[in-house]
């Protein structure tokens, strides 16, 4: 019990030299603003059931295993596995479906706690960008209706990658990686901040509980820093 306080301590006091320091922040949005991974799994799942039990349950087991990957490139391998053409117009249809499915359900999800003090209080002083590989339109429908839009000088959603995104900001906005970090919860998150630089704080959550043991970086359960 006492080395796993240790732990935890460690972690909070590491987060808050972080948001100390630094003055370029980049978030993901599934598992690090809002807790929704989860609801994107059952949507999944919902979407592939009538093809079957087996290939809905394999659909969800993948997507939470690339939970930062794209829709645009999950899509394919799903229907590709039920059968079906993974040509644009399928995909198209598909895409379309899944939205319908999830971007109220997103809305009304529950916030990672903290998260939204955080943003308030901090968004004047660190420049934060959002990262996502929700899609460009659906992502700024999401963030207008939570009224967070304000917070970011930068949202990026697919069919941009990550690791293209922060490239991009980088560059955009001439940043020393020494000045920044990202906040995420999946491998892509981590692969895209690793690949510019950028030190890297992963969200703990209960679907990537592999990945906490595979990566060595300061790590997060939720926002409640002080």
């Amino acid at each position: 019990m006492f080395l796993e306080t240790l732990r935890i301590s460690s972690e909070y006091l590491r987060f808050c030299l972080f948001f100390n320091n630094e003055s370029f922040i980049f978030l993901d949005f599934d598992g690090v603003i809002k807790d929704s991974v989860e609801i994107k799994s059952i949507a999944f799942e919902q979407l592939f059931q009538p093809f079957g039990n087996d290939i809905a349950k394999k659909v969800r087991l993948h997507h939470e295993a690339n939970g930062g990957m794209s829709r645009f490139e999950k899509l394919p391998i799903y229907l590709s596995w039920s059968g079906l053409s993974s040509d644009l117009k399928m995909i198209k249809q598909y895409s379309s479906k899944f939205s319908n499915l999830v971007v109220q359900r997103v809305i009304e999800s529950e916030w990672v706690e903290g998260v939204e003090n955080f943003l308030e209080k901090y968004h004047k002083k660190q420049n934060f960008f959002l990262v996502t590989a929700t899609p460009q339109q659906e992502i700024q429908e999401i963030t207008n209706a939570l009224n967070i839009s304000r917070y970011f000088r930068s949202i990026i959603g697919s069919p941009t990658k990550k690791v293209d995104a922060i490239r991009s900001l980088l560059n955009d906005y001439h940043i020393n990686t020494d000045q920044s970090v990202m906040i995420g919860d999946s491998m892509s998150d981590y692969q895209g901040a690793s690949a510019n630089n950028v030190p890297f704080i992963l969200r703990k959550t209960r679907l990537n509980q592999d990945l906490q043991r595979e990566l060595d970086c300061p790590m997060i359960e939720n926002f409640n820093y002080e």
